[in-house]
Parts: structure tokens; sequence; C-alpha cells
């Protein structure tokens, strides 16, 4: 069953080509350039231009429905066949919280704090952006499960750049 990798920006080329994944997420802030890996055809690379942040600040671009509505699109239509990479700049929250969002939303049936709790094991820098779980857990109808799951792992370690893992999807 392929697998959900998550990165930072600078290890995408590495990732994409020791996984063999053929589609790509990007969250980044608005103008932070990217270099799509050839192996990505592109339209199945997404760019998603929001900011790290869970609350509104001038000039950043906080994470909306429209984002989250974006991904989920993008995530329903990918076919399974090959792994998918989703990066941000240092892999530690917004790429940890849309893989987490992206397991909930493909297997509805599965329990977040087990999710949750797959990704603290795998990665002890992850630090699900709240933001995005919160946006996630209202329109997939979770109850405020996905959110209390995230609260339940903690804070990730402090890094610069977080731990690169895979998730699996059942």
């Amino acid at each position: 069953m392929p697998r959900l990798h998550v990165c930072s920006l600078a290890l995408i080329g590495e990732t994409v080509a020791l996984t063999g994944a053929r589609s790509l997420v990007t969250l980044l802030s608005p103008g932070t350039a990217v270099d799509r890996p050839t192996e990505i055809a592109p339209e199945r690379h997404l760019y998603l231009a929001v900011s790290d942040i869970v609350t509104p600040i001038p000039g950043q671009v906080l994470p909306e429905r429209a984002h989250l509505d974006a991904f989920l699109d993008f995530v329903r239509e990918w076919d399974r066949t090959e792994p998918m990479v989703i990066h941000c700049f240092a892999g530690v929250s917004r790429s940890t919280a849309a893989a987490f969002i992206a397991a909930c939303a493909l297997n509805p049936a599965r329990d977040e704090f087990s999710v949750a709790r797959a990704i603290r094991a795998a990665s002890p820098t992850a630090t699900p952006n709240a933001r995005l779980v919160a946006l996630a857990d209202e329109r997939l109808e979770r109850g405020g499960r996905m959110t209390a799951a995230i609260v339940q792992i903690g804070r990730g370690e402090d890094c610069f750049e977080g731990t690169p893992f895979a998730l699996e999807l059942a």
C-alpha cells in the first residue's frame, strides 16, 4: 500500500527519488520557490501558499477552508498506486498536519488518535499545525477528535528541520 512521506523543502528531491513518489503537495509561505522534481508531473503537484500560523498575522496567509478543500480534492484524486510526498519548509507543522488530514480523509473509519500516535512514533519533531487540523476536523465531521488527538501527542521536539517520516494509510 502506498504511503505518505513527509519531509522538509530541502529533502523533497531526495525523498521523491527514494520513494518513487509521483504526487507532491507543497505547503509554503507565498512567494517561496520550489523546484518540482522531474518525476512529478505538473498536474500531480499541488502548491498551497499558506503561512505556518494559527491566528491572523498582518502580511501572512492564514490557512483557510479553500486551502483545505483544494488539498482534500487533490488527495482524493490520488490513485494511490505510488507514494505521495508532502512537504513544508521544515517538515514540522504544515506538512505533518496535511499528512494527518490525508490519513483521516482517506480512511474515515480510522481512529484519529491512532493516526496521531503513528505520526509521533515516526517523528519526534512533528507538530501538526492546529489551524489546518481544526479546519479538517470540522470539514470531515470528526467532532473535535482530530484536534484532541494532536493535543494528546503534544508539541514535538524543537528543531531546525523535522525528522522525515512515512505514514501508512491503513
